[in-house]
């Protein structure tokens, strides 16, 4: 049995990285005596090809994260359930969706410069594209936070993209649950949000 079904995976390593690009909130899992400790912070994947981070000190998975440590992360994309009342031919209803999981190494960069250097840089990536906020190298609150985080740095030993997208149907079908997606998801976050808050 082939599993997962090759249709719904991307091997492009540009796609996966379009998905951390545009949804950088992270879900990072290690391994501690069998227990999995997980943490959901952004991440940033720079010009070589890593990926970038910063946790709390007194976060319990900040001290897996040095070392050469082995870690998972997952990266989530945009997710709806599909009626097959959308779709031109006879369905049975489903999710699509779109993951990546990455599994790589993690060491801790030790140095200070480096690490208000990286939140300037994490800040400037996520203002994008209006910069409404910059953060100056002598922020006083960011300089009195210094000794409360860790930065880290991920090597990725190993990529898989899952773009569940109904791509084992026909082409006018594939672009209906496209459609769906994008409806869903705007629908969905602003009766959510209506409701809760």
């Amino acid at each position: 049995m082939n599993y997962p079904p090759k249709i719904h995976q991307d091997n492009n390593i540009q796609h996966m990285v379009d998905v951390i690009k545009t949804y950088p909130l992270a879900t990072l899992i290690s391994v501690k005596n069998n227990e999995p400790i997980i943490t959901h912070l952004p991440l940033v994947y720079n010009e070589f090809g890593k990926l970038i981070g910063h946790i709390d000190k007194n976060n319990p998975q900040a001290e897996l994260l040095k070392n050469n440590q082995p870690i998972t992360i997952l990266f989530s994309g945009p997710q709806c359930y599909i009626s097959p009342s959308i779709f031109s031919t006879a369905q049975l209803p489903t999710w699509n969706y779109i993951k990546v999981h990455i599994k790589g190494t993690v060491k801790a960069i030790e140095s200070k410069e480096a690490l208000k250097d990286s939140l300037i840089k994490m800040t400037e990536f996520l203002e994008q594209p209006n910069h409404n906020y910059v953060l100056e190298p002598d922020n006083p609150r960011m300089l009195g936070a210094l000794d409360y985080i860790d930065m880290f740095e991920i090597t990725i030993n190993s990529w898989e993209g899952k773009f569940k997208l109904s791509k084992d149907k026909k082409p006018q079908d594939i672009e209906h649950a496209k459609a769906e997606l994008i409806r869903s998801n705007q629908e969905s976050i602003a009766h959510f949000l209506s409701t809760v808050f």
